[in-house]
């Protein structure tokens, strides 16, 4: 049984981790937002335990991450993180609270998280990171600049990370997920959606469980030779 974190963990990807780490038998808490009802509904369904936080919020994440540790018993075996925003708009239409919100959101709070958490990870000589990116932040998108940005800046931090932690056996690695079935693609309308299928070589979008069956094998034991690799989840999505 290993001890979980996971970001942005009521919805999507995240509360899809949630459910296959629950299922595997490990103890799991997650942090979620606003998602209040879908949080309770996930505790129920798995007996996670979630936690409400800001991850923006620098010091809220921060005691949100302790609390984790104290419900979890103990340092964290495994951090996800995989709490992010999106923001589709033209760079020169973009605020900069928009912009100040993506960047504390995707990339300062995976860093903060990863800083924070990892610190028992080099205390027990061991631990899994696993940060979830986008497959713009290895190609980038137009409109899309500051998510972008915060996403190849997520990549990396995974790259340096891995290479910081490795001497403490701990492993660091990032998912770069193409399109995926979730609520940030939600407002994405019908034929924007069949065009973005036909850009996939698979010729499907991805479903939340393709991406949380990516982090269950790295965080498994089965891969703790694999560490400073962002790994596409797109289905061929930016080749």
């Amino acid at each position: 049984m290993k001890r979980v974190i996971v970001t942005g963990g009521s919805r999507g990807i995240g509360a899809e981790c949630v459910r296959r780490f629950s299922e595997r038998g490990d103890k799991v808490v997650f942090l979620y937002n606003k998602s209040l009802n879908e949080a309770e509904a996930l505790s129920f369904e798995t007996g996670a335990f979630g936690i409400q936080c800001d991850v923006s919020d620098v010091e809220a994440l921060k005691a949100a991450l302790a609390e984790a540790e104290r419900a979890l018993g103990g340092a964290a075996d495994v951090l996800v993180n995989n709490a992010g925003v999106s923001l589709i708009k033209l760079l020169s239409d973009t605020s900069d609270e928009e912009m100040l919100s993506v960047y504390n959101t995707d990339l300062v709070a995976a860093t903060v998280a990863a800083r924070e958490v990892s610190r028992g990870m080099v205390r027990a000589q061991k631990g899994y990171i696993v940060n979830i990116g986008s497959v713009w932040g290895r190609v980038g998108a137009s409109c899309e600049a500051v998510y972008s940005a915060a996403k190849a800046g997520l990549r990396g931090l995974t790259l340096a990370l891995a290479k910081e932690l490795g001497p403490s056996h701990i492993t660091v690695n990032g998912i770069e997920p193409g399109v995926i079935l979730t609520d940030m693609n939600a407002s994405l309308d019908g034929n924007t959606l069949a065009e973005l299928c036909d850009e996939t070589p698979l010729c499907r979008l991805g479903e939340p469980r393709d991406v949380a069956e990516a982090v269950l094998w790295l965080t498994s034991g089965k891969a703790d030779f694999v560490t400073g690799q962002c790994l596409g989840v797109d289905g061929g999505f930016g080749l």
